[in-house]
């Protein structure tokens, strides 16, 4: 019976009580940035939130690991078309800066949002990460790695409503 409790208590938090509140650790880059400069941040982390400008950190789209692998193993493309393919590719050029090769849809949740919402989100659209964002602007990250340190260190009697960063100091 406390499991059911601790599962109801975890599916009823917000997503302000989990997330990670350093928004400046966060893997942002504006949609005019180069696409080397995108590689460089991709070889040490699985996604980037890509912005407007850094200043508005208005969120416009994502980029991972998996959308670079299509740039950088372009289909064939038979000898006989003419002009440049229609692909973003490093191969043809056609890949230049975040903006070419940015997922431009964006699936988010807010603040206030309940966990279990959220978790049915990531279910209906096979996510692990998600943008927190208030009108617009990207405050933050829910990844399902929170989730599951949340989760677990409630099983460890830390209390559920604990901060996860406070928990580990």
């Amino acid at each position: 019976m406390a499991k059911n409790k601790l599962v109801s208590e975890f599916y009823q938090l917000k997503v302000s009580q989990i997330i990670d509140k350093r928004v400046w650790d966060l893997p942002i880059i504006s949609e005019k940035e180069d696409i080397y400069h995108v590689l460089s941040i991709l070889g040490t982390r699985n996604h980037i939130w890509v912005v407007k400008d850094k200043k508005t950190k208005e969120l416009v789209g994502v980029i991972t690991e998996h959308d670079v692998l299509s740039i950088l193993a372009p289909m064939n493309i038979p000898t006989y078309i003419y002009g440049i393919p229609d692909l973003s590719s490093i191969k043809y050029g056609t890949a230049k800066t975040a903006e070419d090769v940015m997922s431009n849809r964006i699936i988010a949740c807010k603040p206030d949002d309940k966990i279990i919402d959220v978790l049915k989100k990531m279910m209906k659209y096979n996510l692990r990460r998600l943008p927190v964002i208030i009108d617009k602007k990207i405050v933050g990250e829910l990844t399902l790695n929170q989730l599951i340190r949340k989760y677990y260190g409630a099983t460890q009697f830390i209390p559920i409503d604990q901060d996860i960063i406070e928990g580990a100091k």
